[in-house]
This record gives C-alpha cells, sequence and structure tokens, in this order.
C-alpha cells in the first residue's frame, strides 16, 4: 500500500523510498490489510477487484489470496509499484493486469464489466474534497450490485488538539515498530526527519490534502453508496466503506 503518484512530486526514487520504509511508517500495516480484505463481500468467480494506487502489492496479494478466482486490476503512477505488484499476483496465480495512472484523471474510472471492489490505501487524500466527492460518485457509477467501494487513508482532524492527538499516536507507532524490528530508535529519528508525519506540519506539502472521515462518508452516501461504515481508525488513518444497493 502506498501513496499515488502526483507529476511535480512522486518519482520511482518516491516509490522505492516507500517500499523500504513502509513497514515502519504506515500504522498498524498488518491490520489495515487484514482489515480491507475482509470488508470485501464473498465474490464469484470471475468477479473484478480494482487497487486504485496499488503501491508495491501487499493489499493486492492478500485480497488475491482471498479471492484467487477474481480478476484483479491493479492501477499506479509508478511503474516500480506496478511491477511490483504484478510480481506478487504472478506468485499467486491470479488473473490481473495493470496501467499506469493519476488518480485526479477521470478517464481510467470506465470498465468494461461491473467492478466487485474498489479498493484504494493512502491515495485518495491527494484530491481536494470535490476531486474526492466526484471520485466516489464515478466508482459508485461502476460497482456491480452489492459491490463496495473500500478506502484506507489518512484523514483530517477537526481540532488543533486532534492534530497533536494522531502527530503523537503516530510517532508513538513508528517507535514501537522500530523497536519491534530493529530494536533502537534510528528510523523513528528518520520518520520525524523526513516530514512522514503530516500531523506535525499539515500545510507543509500542498499535495496532502485529507478530508474529515465525517465529509467522505457524507459523499459517500451522496454517491448513492450504502451502508456507509468506519471500520478502523488509528493515528489519524481510517478504513470506511460503503455498498452499493
Amino acid at each position: 500500500m502506498t501513496d499515488t503518484t502526483h507529476p511535480d512530486a512522486w518519482t520511482e526514487e518516491t516509490s522505492q523510498h516507500f517500499i523500504d520504509y513502509g513497514a515502519y511508517f504506515v500504522p498498524e500495516r498488518e491490520v489495515q490489510v487484514e482489515t480491507v480484505v475482509s470488508v470485501i463481500p464473498p465474490a464469484p468467480d470471475g468477479a473484478v477487484i480494482v487497487e486504485i494506487c496499488c503501491g508495491e502489492g501487499l493489499l493486492a496479494e492478500a485480497i488475491a489470496r482471498q479471492f484467487p478466482k477474481a480478476v484483479f486490476h491493479a492501477l499506479d503512477g509508478s511503474k516500480t509499484m506496478l511491477d511490483s505488484t504484478a510480481a506478487k499476483l504472478d506468485a499467486v496465480g491470479v488473473e490481473h493486469s495493470s496501467a499506469l495512472m493519476d488518480i485526479a484523471e477521470t478517464g481510467w474510472r470506465n470498465f468494461d464489466s461491473p467492478v466487485h471492489a474498489f479498493v484504494s490505501s493512502l491515495a485518495v487524500h491527494h484530491l481536494d474534497g470535490p476531486g474526492k466527492a466526484q471520485l466516489f460518485k464515478d466508482l459508485a457509477g461502476q460497482l456491480a450490485p452489492g459491490g463496495v467501494v473500500v478506502i484506507c487513508d489518512l484523514v483530517e482532524a477537526q481540532r488543533d488538539a486532534g492534530l497533536k492527538l494522531w502527530e503523537r499516536h503516530w510517532d508513538t507507532g513508528v517507535a514501537q515498530r522500530a523497536q519491534e524490528l530493529d530494536g533502537n530508535d534510528k528510523m523513528l529519528h528518520f520518520f520525524r526527519d523526513d516530514g512522514w508525519n503530516y500531523y506535525s506540519a499539515p500545510d507543509a506539502d500542498p499535495i496532502d490534502m485529507p478530508s474529515s472521515l465525517f465529509d467522505q462518508m457524507r459523499w459517500m452516501s451522496e454517491a448513492g453508496l450504502v451502508e456507509v461504515d468506519v471500520h478502523w481508525l488509528k493515528a489519524g488513518h481510517a478504513i470506511f466503506s460503503g455498498r452499493k444497493g
């Protein structure tokens, strides 16, 4: 799972950077993956599953193992990420395709067959509020009956106190993971120095535009999705979904 691309900010070097350090910096990564997979309803053979900004393929691999007879479409703005995802899906043996895309564009949002599940992790926050609302509307229009949109992403705090709380929670999580993996705080210091914690300086990077969890769930509902719900929240990262009735 990874951030999406941006023509001025995301490079293949950035992709490799995320692959190298995501294990430390993504809060409860394994829990996130398990949660997203668990929200996808049982899929008939040949069901279409689309991952928007697939990153290195960790989530794609987990979904493919759960739904080995699905058809998987992996989309990302980075060839490095697409190659990594393709290798993982090849190893599972699931039918799959991949394509370069920019999440802000709309041309990729049309599919030949109704989609059973759209999933996305750490990408939608690169769209502004109207962009997110339009994305949810576009995805809802492509879903098969009973299909879902599952989003895992940064969300915006409503008060300064919330920003500080999530900043502290994210730092604490990275410190714990660094101790688990390395037995020292080296990666925590790198995390802070490299500016990974959005909540430490929310205005530092103009391509980061998280919206509140409430707003995004409302936009899902306005797009016609039902049973909109939140499934997990930690350090300002949330997993939420909506289903097509």
